[in-house]
């Protein structure tokens, strides 16, 4: 039976099979995103693409954005890797210097919504601007704070640069999703966030070389930490002249089908409120948060108390704490990528995120278990394994977020997951430190494994919905937004709609 009035509904019943009638303005709302299995991208698309083009600005933009994160990493670490130095020359406990590092953790946590409301509102550039610039003041300030008696004013610093971070850390996805095509989103987001990581590496790796352990002449150990502060300085005011000149919001046209979807809808709709709620709501969404946050936090943790660890151990070896320190970091930036680029490969979210999961969990204990065997070898390997696939996880869960979020803000997501690591990181950086301090590095490295081990569980229970991934690939020739909620649960579990080329009739 054939419907003869056009506007007369969704269905008409016959004393013949019964035909349910569908408008096509429906199917556009009521398709299902694709789970994994069904994600490989195609070859070809027949159907009339958004307008769309990538521009060679692109790759300008990450190089400065990875530049400054590289830096503001490089502050966050470089006192906590050389605890015992500062603890010298400042004269103060390991307490005092460990809170140099948390102090970026606890910053993050009641700023974050501030932040992500401003790069919503006001966009990349204008958040890009205030990161650069409070990493490079903050670097100026701690060049004043090079005297026995002047600890308050490194931590004035420290603060200003903690303040940065929270400027920084959530744009990876923003500026992957942004400037860059579907097929290089996450390769282009694990660049991003690999440039924190290089930091990272830096700051373990240079600090012990520059500032070497002179305890019996104060004056020199004064001006090697001078050395230090003055170069990141420098390096830092340039990166910031640079971010000036060649970020911007967003190309002229957007990258990708997604974007080109999402840059159509009416800006003054959207609520930042509302888009909390949505993401709050979101259930994948909240068991990522958790699982995100247990495994960052563990690598905040293990990086910030890594000198004491090792120092427990191998007495005098802080120069071989800092290479150690970058085995950790440069194994996990190798991690990064090639996780980035079998993503952008595969569209296996979840897969992956859970073999990474389940690694990070045996590095820990290979880790834990190894380290009193007072072969440094053996550590160096230990540490390397476990980096690459710990650190390896933090692009990995960026990616996985904006995708089961789609279309709520990358920047909105990107933060929510880095508040929970920054909470995570200074509930385990504080109690494995107080472990590591009275009963030894054992008892601190069990109690991570325990968690990492949960983290596997809340991991293995996310529900894959990609999103984003699914306008990529989907006939959409309009620009018409993708609702938050997903439709499906409305729909009839009796109706089953084909995710390719949908005819507008189905027969039941």
């Amino acid at each position: 039976t054939s419907n003869t009035d056009e506007d007369s509904g969704y269905k008409e019943l016959s004393d013949g099979p019964i035909h349910i009638t569908l408008d096509p303005r429906a199917l556009e709302q009521e398709l299902p995103p694709p789970d994994e299995k069904e994600t490989m991208l195609p070859g070809e698309q027949n159907n009339e693409a958004l307008e769309t083009r990538l521009y060679w600005r692109r790759f300008a933009v990450l190089a400065v954005f990875s530049l400054y994160s590289l830096v503001n990493a490089f502050q966050w670490i470089q006192y906590s890797i050389i605890t015992n130095i500062f603890m010298d020359y400042y004269n103060v406990s390991s307490i005092a210097i460990d809170w140099l590092s948390v102090v970026y953790m606890v910053a993050y946590v009641p700023l974050i919504f501030p932040a992500t409301w401003l790069l919503d509102k006001k966009g990349l550039r204008m958040t890009a601007l205030l990161g650069a610039g409070l990493n490079s003041l903050g670097a100026w300030v701690k060049c004043a704070s090079v005297g026995p008696g002047l600890f308050w004013v490194t931590m004035t610093a420290q603060i200003i640069c903690s303040v940065a971070q929270v400027f920084i850390l959530g744009l990876p996805s923003r500026i992957a999703s942004v400037w860059f095509g579907p097929r290089e989103v996450s390769t282009a987001c694990a660049t991003a966030v690999l440039g924190n990581q290089l930091g990272v590496a830096i700051g373990f790796l240079l600090p012990p070389v520059l500032v070497p352990n002179t305890a019996d002449d104060k004056d020199l150990m004064g001006h090697n930490i001078s050395i230090m502060f003055y170069g990141t300085a420098g390096v830092s005011t340039l990166l910031f002249l640079l971010t000036i000149f060649v970020i911007k919001d967003r190309p002229p046209l957007p990258p990708s089908k997604a974007q080109a979807v999402l840059s159509t809808g009416p800006a003054e709709d959207y609520s930042y409120k509302k888009s909390i709620i949505n993401l709050f709501k979101n259930k994948p969404f909240i068991l990522l948060l958790i699982s995100y946050g247990i495994m960052t936090g563990s690598f905040y943790s293990v990086s910030t108390l890594l000198n004491q660890m090792i120092i427990t151990h191998y007495p005098g070896e802080e120069l071989n704490t800092g290479r150690i320190g970058l085995t950790l970091v440069v194994a996990g930036m190798f991690g990064s990528i090639l996780c980035g680029i079998w993503l952008d490969r595969t569209k296996t979210y979840k897969l992956t995120t859970l073999i990474v999961y389940v690694l990070s969990f045996i590095g820990m204990v290979v880790f834990t278990f190894t380290l009193n065997l007072e072969n440094l070898l053996v550590i160096f390997f230990t540490a390397g394994v476990l980096g690459f696939f710990m650190t390896g996880y933090l692009p990995i869960g960026f990616e996985f977020g904006v995708e089961i979020t789609y279309p709520e803000s990358e920047g909105t997501s990107s933060g929510l997951l880095n508040a929970f690591a920054q909470v995570f990181g200074i509930i385990f950086t504080l109690i494995q430190g107080q472990l590591t301090t009275d009963y030894g590095p054992l008892s601190g490295n069990m109690f991570l494994c325990a968690w990492i081990l949960l983290g596997i569980v809340l991991t293995a229970l996310i529900k894959s919905d990609l999103k984003r991934h699914g306008v990529n690939v989907s006939n959409i020739n309009k620009g018409q937004a993708v609702p938050t909620e997903l439709p499906s649960e409305k729909a009839s579990s009796d109706v089953k709609l084909e995710s390719s080329s949908l005819p507008h009739e189905t027969s039941i």
